[in-house]
């Protein structure tokens, strides 16, 4: 049987939601590490065939927060203390150029954005949603600058330890120390030194991931 035009747009449209749904709950930890999976039970769950399943499944490993094994299936991708070191690594070298890129590019608008996201985050009582707050406020930031590739791994790069980012913004001073640092981030961009915004990034990045480091190797 052929599939048609209306039978590819509708297994496309089912693969974007199951992919969507569960890349959410991989990086809020409602999925936890190294849990299985299961293609028939995913599909049960949105009503949908195992096709869309598996290619929803497909594209979250291709993004490294899926691992497939021969003859055991699909489980939520478990990060080593390396691995998760290498992200951060990444990220340090990634987003402060973004930010460099970006400042001269900001718009009076984009900065008022992000200075309310600044706030929002720093305001918020619940620990739920400091990590899309956190991240709202740094792809703010980042939406005036044209490194389009950049951006796009350094996203794909957040999503692959947004759990670990999360933890660490609950435990400890994490949220103080990351509100403090969001102030000066934003208080650089508003006074056009771009290299100051990348200096401050970047020392962020380093900051967190000296941190979880730690916790991880206590753990």
């Amino acid at each position: 049987m052929k599939l048609t035009s209306m039978d590819i747009s509708a297994t496309a449209s089912a693969s974007s939601i199951v992919f969507e749904a569960l890349r959410k709950a991989i990086i809020q930890g409602q999925l936890e590490e190294g849990e299985p999976l299961r293609q028939d039970e995913i599909a049960r769950l949105f009503n949908t065939s195992r096709i869309p399943v598996r290619e929803a499944i497909s594209r979250l490993e291709e993004q490294g927060l899926v691992k497939t094994w021969r003859y055991k299936g699909a489980y939520v991708a478990q990060l080593s203390p390396k691995e998760t070191e290498e992200i951060f690594n990444l990220r340090a070298l990634l987003e402060p150029e973004i930010i460099r890129n970006a400042v001269p590019r900001m718009t009076p608008a984009q900065l008022q954005e992000a200075r309310k996201k600044c706030a929002a985050f720093s305001s918020s009582p619940d620990p739920m949603e400091w990590g899309d707050l956190n991240r709202d406020f740094h792809e703010t930031l980042y939406s005036a600058s044209d490194l389009t590739f950049f951006k796009e791994i350094a996203h794909n790069a957040i999503d692959r330890v947004e759990r670990q980012i999360r933890a660490q913004l609950v435990m400890s001073n994490g949220m103080d120390r990351a509100d403090r640092e969001h102030t000066e981030i934003i208080d650089a961009c508003e006074a056009g030194d771009a290299n100051l915004a990348a200096d401050l990034t970047r020392r962020h990045i380093e900051g967190a991931k000296a941190f979880l480091l730690e916790h991880l190797t206590e753990a």
